[in-house]
């Protein structure tokens, strides 16, 4: 019952410690993208290749990503450029690499989101220098160059664990097997990751210069309401294709790592604010939806 409860408590008591020791955080922050490989080589492990498929739900949240973003962008816009962007980089960044695995943690369909977020990142991927070229403030890097970077940092993340859980699979079925019994490790492998995510994003919110508070204030409300937002809207489209998990966490959990690049690349640096916020919205989200499905779960197996 002690390690029930540590679990649903885990994910809260993680964002605070990552609030509070930010600065000890952020010398691990180069352990992210280790954290997210090994999150998604167990997740990748439960999932069977054969079962990856193209849906149409694919259409309805890449629509809201790609479409919507502008539209909002042009009414905050009349208001404030800046706070503008960072609604827009909000909506536009891809899915988080780890939002399978939070998927799978509260019993979504993991080869749907998996599928998702390969077609998500390649549409960022591809878009992202057209976009940024009408609003952007750094506009002097060559489309090509931008794509290549972009899939630099998104695909190796997304591919080389779905490749080598094939690979252990086919030549390594023990070690596969072992990896495949043991879901809870993406969990706990979780926790970690928050506490760097968080505590990193703090850090970087408190870099900023006083002048800007205003601003920086107006960024993380839009942060909020972007993300309150697109969490519904996923949850709706994905029940119309009975996945309500998969669908918000498709639209709603952001790759907030590659958001802030892309701000600081070809936004306004203070934009950046925007998907820095987001990164504790979206975990408190989180956290609250593993919280909730831990006490449901465990109530039934009582």
């Amino acid at each position: 019952m002690n390690l029930q409860k540590l679990r649903t408590y885990a994910l809260p008591i993680a964002m605070i410690a990552g609030v509070v020791f930010h600065s000890i955080a952020g010398s691990l922050a180069f352990l992210t993208p280790y954290l997210l490989f090994a999150m998604l080589l167990v997740s990748y492990c439960k999932l069977d290749v054969t079962t990856l498929r193209v849906s149409p739900m694919y259409a309805w949240l890449l629509a809201i990503q790609l479409i919507f973003s502008w539209v909002v962008y042009g009414v905050v816009a009349i208001f404030n450029p800046i706070v503008a962007q960072g609604a827009f980089i909000c909506l536009f960044c891809p899915t988080a690499t780890s939002a399978p695995v939070i998927a799978s943690l509260l019993g979504g369909n993991l080869s749907l989101l998996v599928g998702y977020s390969l077609v998500c990142n390649m549409a960022v991927a591809l878009l992202a220098p057209i976009f940024f070229s009408f609003i952007g403030s750094h506009t002097e890097l060559m489309f090509l160059d931008s794509v290549l970077i972009i899939c630099k940092q998104v695909l190796p993340l997304l591919l080389l664990p779905l490749l080598l859980a094939v690979a252990m699979q086919r030549f390594f079925p023990r070690l596969h097997s072992a990896v495949r019994s043991r879901p809870n490790i993406s969990f706990y492998l979780w926790i970690v990751a928050l506490f760097i995510v968080v505590g990193r994003s703090v850090g970087f919110v408190m870099q900023q210069p006083l002048s800007y508070l205003p601003v920086e204030i107006a960024l993380a409300l839009i942060a909020l309401i972007c993300c309150i937002v697109q969490f519904v809207l996923g949850r709706k489209i994905g029940g119309r294709y009975g996945d309500k998990v998969s669908g918000a966490q498709g639209l709603g959990q952001k790759n907030t790592v590659l958001a802030i690049w892309l701000a600081l690349t070809y936004l306004h640096p203070i934009a950046s604010i925007a998907p820095a916020s987001y990164v504790i919205w979206q975990n408190i989200i989180n956290s609250a939806q593993l919280m909730y499905h831990e006490r449901r779960t465990n109530k039934y197996n009582l």
